[in-house]
């Protein structure tokens, strides 16, 4: 076996480069070693893995050694084919299959690749990860008997799910963006399925080149077509998914972006209203609006850190109905399974918007006014972000900061905070901060700015719009 590049094996998922870090070989290595794995953790037989993939260009054959490595390891591995990574997710509990594994570059560049992995009914993160890192360092993935595969389509029992649980009202138009992602095999249908909802899907043609824009909706250049489409049709509500669909963007008929925070605020109000006391969990590059306004609408605000599955096994610890990430990873125990599903969180969208007379945004309207930048990438090698950050907050600390380190630093400061933490996913830093005033942000971000170039690290340049 080939040189394996260690920071592939991140804290809630696999990820990297195909032909540099990524390929078939390891693939089936990585299916055999998470049989072994499996095996080890659930001392028993005849276990089963779903197995999903994106629309990347490079998905179908590392599929296809992935699912051989699994069957080698004596797993009878379940293809569902091309689908949403919530459409795997839901595949786990539908099948009641022992664990699942997402082929998925989620929103990176079209040449990038990896998995996401569910084992017993939670993600597999963290110190599991790095498990399956050393079992397949030490080649300790044998060849076992008894593995079998076959292919299971249940993309019509995932739409009729999402769209059996909608609660009509109004008539509404939407503009969907599929951004040429894994989304794009069922939304059409999703729309189609809705009472009283009617619009348009763009780019649902699955296509790993994203030839129309890059499926990130946390970018608003990536809105621009989602928005002109809006502007010609007159809808009211625009909705855009990431490349492996369990991210959502938002936008309202006049051009203001529904960021994942805000999103959240619409939810929690709705839920609380009928829960009441629950808690809500966002992460630490959420708004301070969003968690007091959890707070006043009677539920227990949590910040928690960012990764989808790091929210998830919280939501399971606390029983929380509702999280979710800046980011527009929302997850759903209300009604719902608790997993991240754009698909499902668009029709919970809806829901909301047909049961109002008003925008969704007027909604928001009682809330202070604060300026907030967007989430500013640092370029920052992965050999080095870490020990960066661990630097800056022994700094923090020595300061004596008002500092909340849950996932790298979040900072209180006058009439303001800031955020800098480490991506799991991409060899960057992540900033955010939050003020009162246009000038206060820009002086926190100007101190941010310092903080970093001690360190050789250059911020980004940024104004607001």
């Amino acid at each position: 076996m080939s040189a394996i590049n260690p920071f592939i094996f991140r804290e809630y998922d696999i990820r990297g480069v195909m032909g540099r870090d990524l390929s078939v070989e390891l693939f089936r290595d990585l299916g055999r070693t998470f049989a072994a794995h499996l095996r080890a953790e659930s001392r028993r037989e005849g276990l089963s893995v779903a197995v999903g993939r994106d629309g990347r260009l490079s998905s179908p054959a590392l599929a296809q050694g992935l699912i051989q490595g699994l069957v080698e390891g004596g797993m009878r591995a379940i293809d569902i084919g091309l689908a949403p990574t919530p459409a795997l997710y839901f595949a786990t509990y539908h099948l009641k299959t022992d664990a699942g594994i997402m082929i998925t570059g989620s929103h990176n560049p079209s040449d990038h690749n990896g998995i996401k992995m569910m084992r017993a009914g939670k993600a597999v993160f963290g110190a599991e990860i790095q498990a399956l890192k050393r079992r397949l360092e030490a080649g300790d993935h044998p060849l076992l008997p008894g593995g079998s595969q076959e292919k299971h389509d249940l993309l019509a029992t995932y739409v009729e799910r999402i769209t059996g649980d909608f609660q009509p009202g109004r008539p509404l138009k939407v503009i969907l963006d599929c951004g040429n992602g894994a989304t794009g095999v069922v939304a059409e249908e999703i729309l189609r399925r809705l009472p009283g909802v009617h619009g348009e899907v763009l780019f649902a043609e699955v296509d790993g080149t994203f030839p129309n824009h890059h499926p990130d909706p946390t970018e608003p250049k990536n809105l621009v077509a989602m928005a002109e489409r809006m502007r010609a049709t007159g809808a009211e509500l625009g909705i855009a998914f990431d490349g492996d669909g369990d991210r959502i963007g938002a936008m309202d008929a006049s051009g203001r972006i529904l960021w994942g925070d805000m999103l959240m605020i619409l939810f929690a109000r709705d839920i609380l209203a009928k829960d009441p006391g629950a808690a809500v969990i966002g992460d630490v590059k959420c708004s301070q609006r969003l968690f007091d306004a959890v707070a006043k609408a009677g539920g227990e605000p949590i910040m928690w850190k960012t990764g989808h599955s790091l929210i998830k096994n919280k939501m399971r610890e606390t029983g929380a109905p509702l999280a979710g990430e800046m980011s527009g990873h929302l997850f759903f125990a209300d009604r719902y399974h608790g997993f991240d599903d754009a698909l499902y969180a668009a029709m919970r969208l809806l829901e909301l918007a047909v049961a109002r007379n008003g925008a969704l945004m007027d909604e928001l309207a009682d809330l202070p006014e604060t300026f907030a930048s967007p989430e500013l990438r640092i370029p920052c090698p992965d050999e080095q972000k870490f020990a960066i950050m661990e630097r800056i907050l022994v700094r923090l600390r020595d300061a004596g900061a008002d500092l909340n380190d849950i996932d790298g630093a979040r900072v209180r400061v006058a009439d303001g905070w800031w955020l800098l933490r480490v991506s799991n996913t991409q060899p960057i830093l992540v900033a955010r901060a939050e003020a009162q005033s246009q000038e206060r942000l820009m002086a926190i971000l100007s101190d941010l700015a310092g903080l970093l170039a001690a360190e050789g690290v250059a911020f980004p340049a940024w104004q607001p719009a």
